[in-house]
């Protein structure tokens, strides 16, 4: 039991053993902060080529749906079967 215990007490973090047997606090501050910002930037570039990923995909739908009601019910509506005529009706 006595020997978990030293154990459980010498335990320490990677960034506190680097300095506390390097005393090099300065390169300990410089690792931990370009760890932060890679982290930052890349959620940031991920974040930002979502966003023009949705960006295009709305702009698309966007389109198809103008032009859907543009030419609804026109000769040159892209879903209109041309071959088909309108039905019999009463008349």
């Amino acid at each position: 039991m006595a020997g978990q215990e030293e154990e459980s007490k010498n335990k320490v973090s990677g960034s506190e053993k680097f300095v506390s047997h390097g005393g090099r606090v300065r390169r300990s501050f410089h690792v931990g902060f370009a760890g932060f910002m890679l982290t930052t930037l890349g959620s940031w570039f991920y974040c930002r080529l979502n966003n023009a990923k949705l960006r295009v995909q709305q702009r698309m739908i966007q389109d198809g749906i103008k032009n859907k009601i543009v030419y609804e019910g026109t000769a040159i509506d892209p879903t209109r079967k041309h071959g088909a005529q309108t039905p019999p009706g009463p008349s």
